[in-house]
């Protein structure tokens, strides 16, 4: 059989072994290269100044003992002013102007004293130090005469591109471009006036199979099928491509497969995580299904970001008779409540458990949002980021009130009934019955146990009787101990519903179908839904504290709600005033999300717009979607990111038509194929002069073969298909019925359910599903910013021998000898339709038929020697087909978008 990347497998001509090796060169200097760079604040020819140069470095490495806080200046030396350090500490000035190797400072920094720990100042870091002292120790402006406590916001903090104000570029004039005639829109534009004094034009535009492939795996995250593939072939219209988009903008596999990115960042899991027992949350799916509605719906970001940080705003309590809408709403919240939180189970409903899921929570929100990673402040000021600890503890009091932790409610005290009034009247009318039932049941046993200990009685001594009975049945805390020690020496005698069979096997029998109807009775009752929420409960505010080194059991300042102080690009505040006196409720989180998604905050639409580029592109504009900050990279088209952030805001925070902007725009369209100028002149594709190649992530190549074979099950939204480990460690589906040897036990048929899409499949925090993890789908602890993408010996190994690719190639390979038997030819053109979404070319399909004829051949003469009653003995054709369906699925051409 062909391996998986073998590059003698019958994949595209167009994409080879050493096409995808310059493809992982390029995604290498892509990572160190220019773009890197470009965080480069300090010009070469300019002399170091504290404000730009120094006060980052001993932000990082000193504040924490030498000017954070009142308590943090040791030796009395405080680093937050250039005069402060003249001034010095106890051991006196820590700078000479002037003369690097007499500033004690330095001195204790390059012998490695200083800071202490571990971790040191770099070279790089210390070579600037030096030249700033040399050259007499310079700021940049007049220092003030005093500076309130803590480090706060310098204005070079305020100069970081994502904390400027998205302002929206000129579209460079056509006439200064290197090839006009290709643009189609504004990204055009602005990224040919980048590659116009390269010399660089973007490439052709890609054949109409490509680019419904393209498009299709985009929207869709499944291959075209062949009635779509032929219509676009088909319509030789001028609207035929615009036309073939919107027709995947409208399916509803749209939003499975755009709703399955926004997972990532919202960290979905169906457990609670934080223990070993890492307990399934058995309603977590009303939070997927509302996003994967939401996306279809083309819900505007900006509502979709209101509904998930306070949909319970908008849905008054008590929460009885739901509508549709209003359980929404409920549901959208379950975005704050996707971080790990095992405090249902016994021993984690502590302080620092419950701590845990608030910085978690405020991980996933900091991270998918507003694009910075704020996680580091709980502890002490960020080290490089404008975030002080209060800052932190300002934005954590706009959750605290539903994430009360002195008033604490676990997972399940956070369930919502949907029952309505009608449902809980049938319930209890249905429970009324089978109390009634069971008041009888429990009267007829009572008479058949009284019954047996008479007949029981009879068998010991007539003295002893009337003791034995009083005894019985007396409550067993109300016995003496002499009485428990006599009744110890007649076992016979004690009579229970549990051994009643040993005295009366009838009686049992009869007793047992009693509760058998006792049962079905109560089977009648309507289902009991839940959705889980986050809220408030009416007038429960607590006070939000600093934590002292982030220690919740040392709070020390009180603070008020408000957004960080750094997004705030006029310099002013955002406080989260207190909610009218007449709701009962905070509306911290309600003002909150107003205020991210009022146009005016720095970062929300840039790391939208920078998410949906990574996923047309496979590369994102910013290479650290989760940190726009100092940490992060710097965007590679700057001015792209922010005409494509305005004209976000512009239409309305429209998602889809931020998709059809891109994928009508040339730098979209165009072929994926390199050309000898393009490698020389840019050969890491910064600049766009052809479509970036990348492979399909794991949802999308399981679907995709599903969808080839035919046997794609397209149910959407419910409960999430069940995972289990086999009988060789692998997380497969299938419901966890393991023996008592903790051996996989008995196989339950799940009647089809095996062949929905991967969004579908339950997502446990311990148990990743083996296939999708080992083709990087992300293993859950907080939320996934980016996924890795890795080229690694078990992907091969998996599409070679896994149950799953086997089956799935039968499946395919049964359905072309069904409906081209005897026809070799038709079998193998078919399957590279269905799974390529192109006609086979004359070259491949001679290649396809010889594999068979030699695969035939080999089979016929080295039959299986041990049969597999799991995988009994096929035809040597049917195998061989077999065998062509699963190195086709194995190949390049399946697995990347070209």
């Amino acid at each position: 059989m062909l391996s998986c990347f073998d590059s003698a497998s019958p994949c595209r001509s167009s994409f080879s072994s050493s096409m995808f090796s310059r493809l992982l060169f390029a995604s290498l200097l892509l990572l160190t290269g220019p773009l890197s760079q470009m965080n480069v604040a300090v010009a070469e020819e300019e002399p170091p100044t504290f404000e730009r140069d120094i006060r980052p470095i001993f932000r990082a490495h000193c504040f924490d003992c030498h000017g954070a806080s009142e308590e943090s200046t040791k030796g009395g030396l405080d680093l937050r002013l250039k005069r402060f350090a003249l001034e010095g500490g106890e051991s006196g000035a820590a700078l000479e102007p002037g003369d690097p190797d007499s500033s004690y400072l330095l001195m204790r920094i390059e012998s490695g004293e200083m800071p202490p720990g571990d971790a040191h100042v770099s070279q790089d870091e210390i070579d600037t130090l030096r030249k700033w002292i040399a050259a007499g120790a310079l700021t940049a402006r007049p220092e003030p005469e005093e500076i309130p406590e803590g480090i706060g916001i310098a204005p070079e903090d305020r100069e970081h591109w994502s904390f400027q104000p998205i302002e929206r570029p000129a579209t460079p004039a056509l006439d200064q471009l290197s090839a006009p005639e290709q643009v189609q829109t504004d990204i055009d534009a602005l990224l040919m006036a980048s590659m116009t004094p390269k010399g660089l034009t973007f490439s052709d535009i890609a054949r109409k199979e490509t680019l419904i492939r393209r498009v299709a795996l985009d929207l869709t995250g499944l291959q075209p099928t062949e009635a779509e593939l032929n219509q676009f072939l088909n319509d030789e219209s001028p609207e035929a491509y615009e036309q073939m988009v919107e027709r995947y903008l409208a399916t509803p596999h749209y939003g499975e497969r755009w709703g399955r990115h926004w997972l990532d960042v919202a960290g979905y899991a169906d457990s609670d995580g934080m223990t070993e027992q890492d307990r399934v949350r058995p309603f977590a799916y009303k939070y997927r299904d509302y996003i994967i509605k939401s996306f279809n719906e083309n819900k505007p970001f900006d509502e979709l970001v209101v509904e998930q940080l306070a949909g319970d705003e908008f849905v008054p309590s008590p929460y009885q008779n739901l509508t549709g809408e209003q359980q929404d709403l409920l549901a959208a919240t379950g975005f704050l409540r996707m971080a790990a939180d095992g405090t249902n189970i016994g021993g984690f409903n502590t302080e620092e458990h419950r701590n845990i899921v608030m910085a978690d929570t405020i991980k996933i929100m900091s991270t998918s949002l507003i694009g910075l990673s704020v996680g580091c402040a709980q502890c002490h000021d960020h080290r490089y980021d404008p975030i002080s600890q209060k800052d932190y503890y300002r934005f954590r009091a706009i959750l605290e009130p539903a994430l009360n932790r002195e008033n604490w409610r676990t997972p399940d005290q956070r369930l919502v009934s949907l029952y309505t009034d009608e449902q809980i009247q049938a319930a209890a009318d249905i429970e009324k019955q089978a109390q009634e039932l069971t008041v009888q049941r429990n009267a007829k046993q009572k008479e058949y146990m009284d019954a047996a200990l008479e007949k029981e009685l009879l068998n010991h001594p007539e003295e002893l009787r009337e003791k034995l009975k009083t005894i019985y049945y007396k409550p067993a805390g109300e016995r003496t101990e002499e009485e428990v020690a006599f009744y110890k020496k007649y076992p016979s005698v004690n009579i229970s519903p549990g051994n009643l069979y040993q005295y009366n096997t009838e009686a049992a029998e009869d007793l047992k179908k009693q509760a058998a109807e006792i049962e079905t009775v109560r089977a009648k009752k309507p289902f009991q839904d839940f959705v889980p929420v986050l809220n408030e409960i009416a007038g429960q505010i607590p006070k939000t504290h600093v934590f002292h080194r982030g220690e919740p059991t040392q709070p020390t300042d009180e603070v008020q709600p408000a957004a960080l102080a750094i997004s705030v690009t006029d310099g002013g505040a955002v406080n989260i005033s207190p909610n009218e006196e007449s709701r009962p409720m905070t509306g911290r989180r309600l003002a909150y999300a107003k205020w991210l998604t009022s146009g005016k905050h720095p970062l929300v639409a840039r790391v939208m717009v920078n998410r949906i580029w990574m996923h047309h592109f496979g590369r994102p504009i910013v290479a650290t979607p989760g940190d726009f900050g100092r940490l992060g990279v710097a965007p590679d088209h700057p001015e792209l990111l922010d005409w494509l952030a305005d004209e976000f805001m512009q239409t309305g925070w429209d998602i889809k038509q931020m998709h059809r902007l891109i994928m009508t725009s040339t730098v979209y369209k165009q072929s994926s194929q390199s050309h000898n100028k393009g490698i020389e002149k840019d050969p890491e594709n910064f600049h766009y002069w052809k479509k970036p190649l990348y492979r399909l992530d794991a949802e999308a190549i399981r679907d995709s073969m599903l969808a080839s074979a035919g046997s794609f099950n397209r149910r959407m939204y419910g409960e999430p298909i069940p995972v289990k480990e086999n009988d060789v460690g692998q997380i497969v589906l299938g419901v966890d019925k393991k023996a008592p040897s903790n051996r996989p036990g008995e196989d339950v048929p799940l009647y089809g359910e095996e062949f929905r899409r991967s969004v579908y499949v339950q997502a446990i925090r311990s148990k990743p599903h083996t296939m999708l993890r080992t083709f990087d789908a992300p293993q859950i602890v907080v939320n996934c910013e980016k996924r890795t993408v890795s080229t690694v010996a078990p992907q091969a190994l998996l599409m070679m021998n896994s149950d799953f690719s086997l089956e799935t190639s039968t499946i395919m390979a049964e359905q072309l000898l069904a409906e081209f038997p005897q026809n070799s030819k038709m079998q193998i053109q078919e399957a590279w339709k269905r799974s390529m979404s192109e006609t086979m070319d004359a070259e491949t399909e001679a290649t396809a038929l010889a594999f068979l004829e030699q695969q035939q051949a080999w089979l016929t003469e080295h039959p299986p020697e041990n049969q597999d009653p799991n995988h009994p003995y096929e035809t040597p054709e049917k195998q061989a087909l077999i065998d062509f369906c699963q190195a086709i699925f194995s190949s390049n051409g399946f697995m990347y978008v070209d």
